[in-house]
C-alpha cells in the first residue's frame, strides 16, 4: 500500500545536495571522517545541528555514525525541532503520510501521533512542516544508517518545557525509539565570542539544565523539553563534536555554533 500524501524535500539542492548518488557520496564521505568511536549501548537521543551539511554536516555525522550498530532495532525515530519560517505556539503536527527526500519516502508513524494529537499545545499543521529544514536535514543521515524506520516529525513552536516534556514521555517507547532535538547555537557572534557562548551552552546541555534561551540556542523549546524528560530519567550525557561555521565553511567575523550530544538511559544492572 502507497504512502497517501508525502511532504516533498523543501531544501534538497540547498542545504544538501538534492542527487541522491551526490547525496550518498557526501554522506559517506562525513561518516569516514567520523573516527572509530562507537557507544556501548545505544543512545535514547541526540542532539544534533541543521545547517546545511558543508557547514555542520561533520557535527551531526558523529551522532548519526555511532547509531550504525542498532541499525535493525531502531524502527521508530522521533524529531523534534524548531520552526524557523512559520510563526507557531505549541506544536506542530504534519498531516502528511510521509516525508520525502532524494533517497525516498519515509513513513510517518502515525499511531504514535495519534497518541500525542490530544495533549495540551499540539495541533496539525502542515504549513510548519511544508518549508522546514531543521526536521528534513536529518533524514538522509537517518535513511543511510537505520534499516527500516518510521519518523515522528514535530516542528516546535513557542512550547514551555513541560508540554514538550509531556509530548516526548508520552512517544518513550523502548529501545525501537530513538529521539532527534535539532537545534544551532548561538548565530551571527564573531568567532571567540561565539565559542565562549556556545561552550557556556554545551556546559549547560550537558548538566541538563532546562531554561536555555531560544538566543543561545534556535531549537531551545524542544531541547528544554528534552532536557526536563533527561533529568527526570536520570540520564547521562556525552559531548560528541562543537564547532561552528568559521571551522567548516563560513566567515569567522559572524558564526553559527554547532554541537553534537548523546543522552543515555541510566543502566539496569541485575543484581
Amino acid at each position: 500500500m502507497g504512502i497517501a500524501s508525502v511532504r516533498p524535500p523543501a531544501v534538497a539542492g540547498l542545504f544538501y545536495p538534492g542527487d541522491p548518488r551526490e547525496l550518498d557520496a557526501m554522506l559517506e564521505h562525513l561518516f569516514a571522517r567520523t573516527g572509530n568511536g562507537a557507544f556501548t549501548v545505544c543512545p535514547k537521543a541526540i542532539i544534533v545541528p541543521h545547517a546545511g551539511y558543508i557547514y555542520s554536516g561533520q557535527t551531526a555525522a558523529q551522532a548519526f555514525a555511532r547509531l550504525k550498530p542498532w541499525a535493525a532495532t531502531l524502527s521508530r525515530v522521533v524529531i523534534l525541532g524548531p520552526t524557523h519560517r512559520v510563526p507557531l505556539h505549541g506544536i506542530a503536527l504534519p498531516a502528511s503520510d510521509g516525508f520525502a527526500t532524494p533517497f525516498g519516502t519515509v513513513e510517518v508513524d502515525r499511531g504514535a501521533l495519534a497518541k500525542v494529537r490530544a495533549l495540551p499545545g499540539v495541533c496539525v499543521y502542515d504549513a510548519a512542516h511544508a518549508g522546514e529544514h531543521s526536521l528534513e536535514v536529518q533524514l538522509p543521515f537517518l535513511q543511510l544508517v537505520l534499516d527500516h524506520f518510521k519518523v515522528v516529525p514535530l516542528a516546535v513552536g513557542r512550547a514551555d518545557s513541560q508540554s514538550v516534556a509531556t509530548v516526548i514521555e508520552q512517544l518513550w517507547g523502548g529501545p525501537e525509539t530513538l529521539f532527534v532535538v535539532s537545534t544551532d547555537l548561538s548565530h551571527f557572534h564573531a568567532y571567540r565570542e561565539a565559542q565562549e557562548l556556545d561552550s557556556e551552552t554545551v556546559r549547560r546541555i550537558l548538566a541538563l539544565e532546562h531554561d536555555i534561551d531560544p538566543e543561545l540556542a534556535c531549537g531551545a523549546y524542544p531541547l528544554n523539553g528534552l532536557m526536563r524528560i533527561a533529568e527526570q530519567h536520570g540520564m547521562s550525557t556525552l559531548l560528541l563534536e562543537q564547532c561552528n561555521s568559521g571551522d567548516t565553511a563560513g566567515d569567522r567575523r559572524r558564526v553559527v555554533g554547532y554541537c553534537s550530544v548523546a543522552l543515555f538511559e541510566p543502566t539496569r544492572h541485575a543484581h
